[in-house]
């Protein structure tokens, strides 16, 4: 008998391992039904099969992102009596975390404590990677120090670049940056993967010259960079306006032996249009495709909002027909571009057609495109047909978003409907939007500008009481209230207040004050303040400037106001 059964289970045993294996390399959505009923055969078998094949299946299952049912079938089998070994409860403490369950993850690691399996590196990194998959970063990090202070685990290449990751997550780049220090000099040194995170967050911080720092380090120690590391390193060049750089980095890839892909010269096309470098733009498309890449819609999308934003629409459409005769079909991005660059060249009338005749053929408008004719109606004097738009936008279920509230208030203290546009923000109720500060500086600037100073300073006291934090914009906007109602006072003391607020007065806050003390012959404190402008790097605009020119005694005397003038020329011809 037990001959007999030793070639029946062996028999079964390959025949389960081949339909998992089948499994593996299957698609569709009859993949988790064949796996559900594998899995019960699985279990009906006598004896069942070894808890390796049971994993394997359940393997199969996380891969496919299905991870409550993987934690079902765990479950299936530790009822059965089917004793479990660490790979099991690992995968299941992977399930958790992916469900955003961390804590029941934790409470695995009981699991396997009792049943006598010390955690090993991929416990202890699946837990971390599921506290900064759930954006408890600094727990991750506590952890990983416990880890380390402990040696309780040896950390690996993994580990580091899930904590790496984490802190990049939550914007603590410079402590990526130590702890990536910390890998170099150790056992377990960094890999082009952490150096890539780091140069990306630093990029994404604005800190461009300590991201190509880093990356001159990490060549000359021998790590080679990839095309993930050269695209962050890229894009952060071109937001920093240094596209000229960012080429040549371009040209030193491919002398590295790595090919830019055509996101990297997406990368570089996008940058020369928003700069108004079309033909530049254009150059780096035909370099793309003497590499043999295919411009893509990105591509294509980026040189028509180019040339729009140059107001060369005819060029604009010129690449729209390019585009067609290469398959490639213009999007809702592509349509709103050229809306825009209708409406920035005064043509509304046909910024509307265009609007209307792509719903006609099926596009749907996003609220981008809906923010843009908004915007073109209010600013061609037409603010009943953009409410109307406005209304229309809801009844399609299209919700605004802050940027159509910012633009419809605008638009709507430039027209004088105070009342309506204060209505519709107390509409609002205890909507998100009520904490948006430039929303509220805008009403505070319509306020003024239509007449109503006690409701701007009214708006203000209330963005003060609700705890948030005028930007200079906001303080700006007041110090024009407060020196329009005649409330100099009021004005210098929340200059003064500004700093404490960490608020620093820009060349606007000084003209206005310098200006309003002026008028009212105030040239001592004027003085004061011009002297403070001056040495915070800001100059006088033309109005001052020749405010401060009339109050200069005739040739011989001397005075403060002179003297001033004199050391503004002498600045001037040293910047010169």
């Amino acid at each position: 008998m037990n001959c007999t059964r030793f070639p029946l289970r062996f028999y079964s045993t390959y025949h389960s391992n081949q339909r998992i294996l089948h499994l593996k390399n299957a698609s569709g959505p009859t993949k988790v039904d064949h796996a559900l009923q594998l899995f019960d055969e699985m279990l009906q078998r006598q004896p069942p099969p070894s808890i390796f094949q049971f994993t394997q299946l359940i393997s199969v299952i996380v891969n496919m992102k299905h991870y409550s049912t993987a934690l079902s079938f765990i479950n299936r089998i530790k009822l059965m009596g089917i004793p479990t070994d660490l790979h099991t409860i690992n995968i299941a403490i992977n399930c958790y975390c992916r469900l955003n369950q961390v804590s029941y993850g934790f409470a695995f690691l009981a699991t396997v404590f009792k049943q006598g399996h010390p955690p090993d590196s991929t416990t202890y990194n699946t837990l971390i990677n599921g506290l900064v998959l759930a954006d408890r970063v600094f727990e991750a990090v506590e952890l990983f120090k416990k880890l380390l202070r402990e040696k309780i685990c040896e950390p690996d290449q993994f580990m580091y670049g899930t904590v790496i990751n984490g802190l990049c997550k939550v914007g603590h780049t410079s402590k990526a940056l130590e702890l990536l220090t910390v890998m170099e000099s150790g056992s377990c040194k960094p890999c082009v993967h952490h150096y890539s995170t780091v140069v990306d967050s630093l990029c994404k911080d604005r800190m461009v010259d300590n991201t190509v720092e880093l990356f001159t380090k990490m060549t000359e120690k021998g790590v080679r960079a990839n095309v993930i590391t050269y695209n962050s390193l890229i894009r952060g060049l071109c937001n920093f306006g240094r596209e000229t750089e960012a080429a040549k980095m371009l040209i030193d890839m491919e002398e590295e032996g790595v090919s830019p892909g055509v996101y990297t010269f997406n990368i570089l096309v996008d940058s020369f249009c928003k700069k108004g470098c079309v033909k530049d733009a254009e150059l780096a498309v035909q370099a793309m495709v003497r590499r043999g890449l295919n411009p893509d819609v990105i591509t294509y999308n980026a040189l028509v909002d180019g040339y729009c934003l140059r107001g060369e629409i005819d060029e604009a459409e010129n690449v729209i027909d390019r585009m067609m005769e290469k398959d490639i079909v213009p999007d809702i991005i592509t349509y709103s571009s050229v809306i825009n660059g209708y409406c920035k060249t005064k043509q509304i009338d046909k910024a509307r057609h265009l609007f209307q005749e792509i719903q006609d053929k099926g596009l749907i408008p996003d609220v981008i495109t809906y923010n843009i004719v908004l915007q073109g109606l209010f600013e061609s004097g037409n603010p009943a047909t953009a409410k109307e738009l406005f209304n229309k936008m809801q009844a399609k279920g299209h919700a605004p978003d802050i940027c159509t509230y910012r633009i419809l208030f605008h638009g709507m203290f430039n027209n004088f409907q105070c009342s309506d546009a204060l209505a519709l923000f107390r509409s609002l109720g205890s909507n998100e939007l009520m904490k948006d500060v430039r929303l509220y500086t805008i009403l505070i600037d319509g306020c003024s500008k239509c007449g109503k100073p006690n409701l701007a300073l009214d708006l203000f006291d209330e963005l003060l009481l609700k705890g948030l934090k005028p930007t200079i914009r906001t303080y700006n906007v007041m110090a024009r209230v407060y020196c329009r109602d005649g409330l100099l006072v009021k004005c210098k003391e929340m200059v003064r207040k500004m700093e404490d607020n960490g608020c620093l007065p820009d060349s606007v806050t000084y003209n206005v004050i310098v200006q309003e003390l002026l008028k009212q012959n105030g040239c001592e404190e004027a003085a004061v303040f011009l002297e403070e402008m001056i040495n915070r790097g800001f100059f006088p605009d033309s109005t001052t400037f020749s405010m401060v020119l009339h109050l200069i005694p005739n040739v011989g005397k001397e005075s403060r106001m002179r003297t001033i003038v004199q050391k503004l020329i002498s600045v001037e011809r040293k910047d010169s």
